[in-house]
């Protein structure tokens, strides 16, 4: 896989496109004007694993908080303001201290109101996002088109890229989302042909964890495979955390970030004779903080399971109440079925 250089832009201390690793975002679903809430959420987020998080800045109350919130957070993690329908609330968060503003062009009012908005950011020295979305595309593209498809959102982000340009600002992140999977990427792929802007990647609207899940692996996955994009986020209705660990899941399985501990385990079958589900569950809780680079196999029978537990670090190739545990390819032992997880984790810990 040969990925797409793109223009590297810094938001905050994070470096977005070029050769820089792709980094993982996620948003609060707190009030913004809870202060602390929304400070608790951010840090509850960034041990999660965040490289970036986005805050909404959507009344005065939440304008305000910004202040407090970036004096706090920008600290340790890159603040994004996401902004809608008001101008004004993106130039209060730019001056409050945030590192990167979300906008969607279409809807914060007129030519001027734009690029007052772009005048404090180059001020700064803080990029923009232009954020165009299958659900919001200008009235006039979908009149052109008749629906949203992979032209309209690449014309609708080109318009707002052009406005920017004719304002003398360049510093710009793109994303051009939707909720249907293959019109996402068939619109990432266009934009990315035709432009050398970083790309933030993802599926709006994904839906609640096992389909936003799906969505999400899908469309961002497919797109990252074939080079393209530079920043990611998984929307789901469900708490940040939960995207950012499975945004990280992404890359680690493309091999775009390295893996901790990785547990490979068989689906089973007739043929199990131990209790599988519960070993290997236990054993990737119990490991999932571990700094160790290690690849774990605990597989159910002998089909498949002395040759996937050799070609690992550690493994268990299981029979009839029992583990046979491998270790760097030799076998070491057998293990009663009650002792495996406790075993595993022991080697786990001293290898």
């Amino acid at each position: 896989m040969k990925r797409k250089l793109t223009k590297k832009l810094m938001v905050g201390n994070v470096p977005i496109g070029g050769d820089a690793p792709i980094s993982v975002q996620t948003m609060t679903k707190t009030k913004t004007a809870d202060i602390e809430s929304t400070i608790n959420q951010i840090k509850s987020c960034k041990n999660a694993g965040a490289d970036i998080i986005r805050i909404t800045v959507n009344d005065e109350a939440a304008a305000d908080a910004m202040k407090e919130i970036c004096a706090e957070c920008t600290k340790f993690i890159p603040i994004v303001a996401d902004i809608h329908f008001n101008h004004i609330f993106a130039i209060k968060a730019i001056k409050a201290g945030v590192n990167k503003v979300r906008i969607n062009p279409g809807n914060i009012g007129s030519n001027d109101r734009i690029k007052e908005v772009l005048d404090v950011a180059k001020s700064y020295n803080i990029p923009i996002r232009i954020g165009v979305n299958s659900g919001s595309i200008e009235k006039e593209i979908l009149e052109k088109y008749q629906y949203p498809c992979d032209k309209a959102l690449y014309d609708s982000a080109m318009k707002h890229i052009e406005i920017c340009n004719n304002f003398g600002f360049d510093d710009l992140i793109i994303s051009v989302k939707s909720t249907n999977v293959p019109l996402m990427i068939d619109a990432y792929r266009l934009i990315s042909q035709k432009t050398d802007y970083p790309l933030h990647l993802g599926v709006t609207e994904a839906g609640t964890y096992r389909m936003g899940t799906l969505k999400s692996a899908i469309g961002i996955g497919t797109l990252l495979n074939e080079g393209i994009g530079d920043t990611i986020r998984v929307s789901l209705t469900d708490e940040p955390e939960k995207e950012v660990i499975f945004g990280d899941d992404i890359l680690k399985v493309i091999g775009l970030r390295d893996s901790k501990i990785e547990v490979i385990s068989c689906p089973t079958c007739g043929r199990l004779e131990v209790n599988l589900f519960d070993i290997a569950k236990k054993v990737e809780e119990a490991t999932k903080n571990i700094d160790k680079n290690l690849k774990i196999a605990i597989m159910g029978c002998v089909v498949n399971g002395p040759g996937e537990a050799k070609e690992a670090d550690l493994g268990v190739a299981c029979g009839k109440g029992v583990g046979i545990l491998f270790k760097k390819g030799e076998m070491i032992e057998k293990i009663p079925e009650k002792d495996i997880v406790n075993r595993l984790i022991y080697e786990i810990e001293n290898i």
